[in-house]
């Protein structure tokens, strides 16, 4: 069965090379590079990654630094990789979100064939997602892009972990009621915010969300695939490993061990991703 990979972090040479120094400055990406789980990922590992098990296309992009010049860096990388390889990569593009130029970095991203941004984290980026006054610039050049946005968000229960944050269901619906038009998905299945679709007033509000996968063989037992099927929501999940951290051999159980319907288990595999990519 095809495989889109909706949530894949790479990093430029560059980054690689001196990250010890960029962590002294980028507190957040200190903590994440030296947790136990971390593993570098660039363009060409991501692509044989891909060829090995058998993924189709490949949603990258590069860290969200505080620092929009880091950021701009990461960009360049992914244009780069999504000229070379159109058929198999689809482009994200990172910014502080408050910086002075991210906007201007959006369009340049836009115009050069990214397809969204993110993955976004709040927490270290200083931004509190809640607060309409520090997202709706951001909101703003999304809509007039046409892009959608991905944030990490974390479920506010259970263990902690390096990165997890503080950025949960609340948070993530905040800036949904205040940006109901913005196409939107919510990494790691949003830290259960999808839970609230069975309310009618959140099913509303929650028009234009996705969920993607990343961390799931870390975080739930396979039933959950089960739920979101009983829910009537496998038509709002995406595939997502957090490459190069899991790759998609370690969700193989995950859904083999599952009730899935075979279109439940495409559509989260392959054709919910291939509808928000608008791919032909």
């Amino acid at each position: 069965m095809k495989i889109i990979d909706f949530h894949v972090r790479v990093y430029p040479p560059e980054i690689i090379r001196n990250a010890e120094a960029i962590a002294r400055r980028e507190p957040y990406f200190g903590a994440l590079i030296h947790s136990r789980v971390h593993k570098w990922g660039t363009l060409d590992s991501l692509l044989e990654y891909m060829e090995r098990e058998g993924v189709e296309r490949a949603v990258a992009g590069g860290f969200a630094f505080q620092d929009l010049a880091l950021c701009k860096l990461c960009n360049d990388y992914i244009i780069e990789g999504v000229k070379r390889h159109p058929d198999k990569l689809s482009g994200l593009c990172i910014v502080p979100p408050l910086a002075r130029g991210a906007a201007e970095e959006i369009l340049r991203c836009a115009d050069a064939g990214l397809v969204g941004v993110g993955e976004l984290f709040p927490e270290g980026q200083n931004l509190d997602l809640s607060d309409r006054e520090q997202t709706w610039r951001l909101a703003g050049v999304l809509h007039e892009a046409g892009l959608f946005v991905l944030w990490h968000t974390a479920e506010p229960v259970g263990h902690i972990y390096t990165g997890k944050g503080n950025v949960g269901p609340r948070e993530a619906a905040s800036f949904c009621a205040h940006h109901p038009e913005v196409k939107t998905v919510f990494a790691h299945l949003g830290g259960g915010l999808w839970l609230y679709e069975l309310m009618p007033e959140m099913k509303l509000c929650l028009a234009n969300v996705r969920y993607d996968l990343a961390a799931l063989p870390w975080l739930y037992e396979k039933k959950m695939l089960d739920t979101i099927q009983a829910a009537g929501l496998a038509h709002k999940f995406l595939m997502g490993t957090a490459f190069p951290i899991l790759t998609a051999s370690r969700y193989e159980p995950l859904f083999a061990g599952s009730g899935l319907e075979g279109s439940a288990k495409e559509n989260i595999l392959y054709l919910n991703a291939l509808d928000l990519l608008s791919i032909s």
